[in-house]
Parts: structure tokens; sequence; C-alpha cells
């Protein structure tokens, strides 16, 4: 008998920690992370101070996961309503709001530290301003207030390269602003693809994505128009001489697929269309940036 309660006390506590693992939303915390990296690499000529970029990254995956953590405690009633999220560990009670509040508080002030302390006040100060921006300005007002709520908070989700970059030199600099604009002018066509997919789930919970408030057709011209104002922003680090021909030539098809995706959603489209324009855009922008540190080491 013992043995049987041990087991299932093991088997609760797994089953607690992947639910604090899940609030963190660890794939796209891992996205933001590689982009920091490559903010870093740029930012360095030579090798990285190996320990500074370390610290960064802990401190930077500490707070993007705060500020996951935070989104998951606010959006929880919303989250119980749609089809996408209601498994979540909150709505579904996994967790309990307070547990969640305590957890999300204690990465973030640890992030805060470890950035503090490990790498310089400027990143610290930077990353903080990001957590607040999504997760206060976006998840408490922008989300339900505006049809072009993604747009304007899409700057605190750009930031890790700019972060990176700040990490290890302990300044800003023009062509980190540039990876940043990148990022932000990617948020759109990539969540709006999504949110179209998602659209009666947005129009159940009450939240005013942009094919709720003005339709998918528009919705769709959106994202068409975005993705070649992107594919401009894209080519521009091979314009201003921060990268050579490789990173153009990738970053050139990479822009060619996300245009097609989108003219296909727009003019072509079927019922998987949204989600796989939604599923190229991730591929689009890791590869993007992978092809910016390999320019750069080559």
């Amino acid at each position: 008998m013992s043995h049987l309660v041990g087991t299932q006390t093991r088997v609760s506590q797994k089953s607690a920690l992947y639910s604090y693992y899940q609030l963190t939303k660890p794939k796209v915390v891992a996205l933001m992370l590689l982009t920091a990296v490559v903010g870093m690499c740029l930012a360095m000529p030579g090798a990285l101070p190996l320990q500074q970029s370390l610290f960064a990254l802990l401190g930077i995956g500490f707070m993007a996961g705060s500020a996951a953590a935070f989104n998951h405690l606010i959006d929880q009633r919303i989250d119980a309503i749609m089809a996408r999220t209601y498994k979540r560990p909150l709505p579904s009670g996994e967790l309990s709001s307070s547990r969640v509040f305590i957890f999300a508080t204690a990465i973030g002030m640890a992030g805060f530290a470890v950035l503090w302390l490990g790498v310089n006040t400027l990143t610290a100060l930077l990353t903080f301003a990001s957590l607040l921006g999504y997760a206060v300005i976006y998840t408490m007002y922008l989300k339900r207030a505006t049809p072009q709520n993604i747009v304007i908070a899409g700057i605190a989700g750009a930031m890790p390269p700019l972060l990176g970059w700040v990490a290890v030199t302990g300044e800003l600099h023009a062509n980190a602003w540039l990876l940043v604009m990148i990022i932000f002018i990617w948020t759109p066509p990539h969540f709006w693809a999504l949110a179209i997919h998602r659209k009666e789930d947005y129009a159940k919970a009450d939240i005013p994505m942009l094919p709720v408030t003005h339709g998918v057709s528009y919705t769709k011209t959106s994202i068409l128009l975005y993705t070649i104002l992107l594919a401009v922003v894209c080519a521009m680090p091979a314009v201003v001489g921060m990268s050579g021909q490789i990173y153009l030539a990738s970053s050139t098809i990479l822009s060619a697929g996300f245009i097609y995706h989108a003219w296909k959603l727009k003019y072509k489209s079927d019922n998987k269309q949204a989600m796989t324009t939604f599923k190229f855009s991730i591929y689009h922008l890791m590869l993007l940036f992978i092809a910016l540190l390999i320019d750069h080491y080559l």
C-alpha cells in the first residue's frame, strides 16, 4: 500500500512540474532565446563572453517564462472558453491561481536578479519593460481594447535580439533595432493567421481580434500586405552591410515562401490554409535568424 501511495505521489509531482513547465510557453521562449543568441553573436566580432552570455539567456528565459505564466493567470477566464486553451493548467484546475502567481513572481524575480547581478543593469531593465509590456499592457488592456492589439504590443515580443545585443555590449545599436523591427513586422501576419483559424473562439470570448472586428477577408489582405512589407525589412540587414549574400539569398527564399502562403490564404484558401500559414511563419522566423547566424560566421 505504501509503495502504491509513493508511486501516486511521484506521478502527481511529475504532473505538477509539467504543468508549471507548460505555463512558461517553452516553445515560444525557445524561439525568443534563439533570436537573443543571434543578437549576441552579431554584436560581437569575436567569441562571446561565455559566462555573461549564459547568465543573459538564463535571465531572459526566466523573465519570458514569467511573462507567459502571468499571461495564463490573467487570461484564465478567456482560456476556459476557447477550444485551443481550455486544457491549460489553470482552466483545467491542475494549478491554482495563487500557486501560478507565486511561480510567475518567483521566476520573474530570479530572472531579473540574474540579469542585474550577472549581466548588466540595462539588460535587466529592458527585459523587465518587455515583461510589463506583454503581461500587463497587452494581456490586461490592449488584447481586450483594440483589434490592433497584436500590432501595438508586438514590440514587447520583438525585444529578445536587442536584449541579447545589450547583454554582451552594454549598449543599444541601430543594427539591434533592425532585428527588433523584423520580429515586430513578422508578428501581425503570424498571429492573424492563427486568429483566422480561431475566429469563433475569439468571438465567443469577446476578444476584438482583427478577423472578428473587420472580417476574415480584410484580415487576409492585411496578412498579405504585411508579408510584402516584411520581405523588404528582412532584406535590410544585407542592404546596410550587417549580413552578406548567404543571408540575402535565404531571406529572399523565406520571404517568397511567406508571401506565397499569404497569397494562397487570400485567393485560394481552404480550411487548413490559415494554420498552414501560421506554422510556416514560425519556420520562417527560426530559419531567418539561423541564416543570420550562419552568414555571420562564414
